[in-house]
């Protein structure tokens, strides 16, 4: 498919969807609410079928958060690019490891670097960092490293 045919096809889904233009990929943004459904709609509808979620991560705005799926359909080689901006003060999302089992890790990964909360999710707890890192958040803009002085 191509990115004019994905276009029309995700507006049938969600025409709420905005598309940024230029890009190799075709990039959506969408609402965090809007996402649980047309997650399931992306992996199940049968001439879409992005059954790999290759890359989840987020950006710090300093003013929000935004997250950012990669997607892949390996049947039929088409990429796509979900965005969805999320509040800095509390932010969080639905979790889409019930769909793409690569999401598990990457949640907790974005979990305890950005504090995004991914509800419903089966294992949420610190990945990477050690004990007593819990909500320090250190890719946030706003976290004060005291032994580095790193401030941004």
């Amino acid at each position: 498919m191509t990115n004019e045919e994905l276009k029309l096809k995700i507006t049938t889904l969600l025409p709420e969807a905005v598309f940024e233009e230029g890009g190799e990929w075709l990039n959506v943004n969408v609402n965090a609410t809007a996402w649980p459904a047309l997650a399931t709609q992306l992996l199940h509808e049968p001439e879409l079928y992005f059954n790999y979620l290759f890359c989840l991560t987020c950006i710090d705005w300093k003013t929000h958060l935004t997250m950012v799926y990669h997607l892949d359909s390996t049947q039929y080689r088409h990429n796509l690019v979900i965005k969805i901006k999320l509040d800095t003060n509390k932010p969080e999302i639905e979790t889409v490891s019930n769909l793409w089992r690569t999401a598990e890790f990457h949640e907790r990964e974005v979990y305890e670097m950005f504090g995004v909360n991914f509800l419903n999710h089966p294992d949420l707890r610190l990945l990477i960092l050690p004990e007593g890192w819990e909500g320090k958040n250190p890719l946030r803009k706003d976290f004060d490293d005291p032994v580095n002085m790193i401030r941004l």
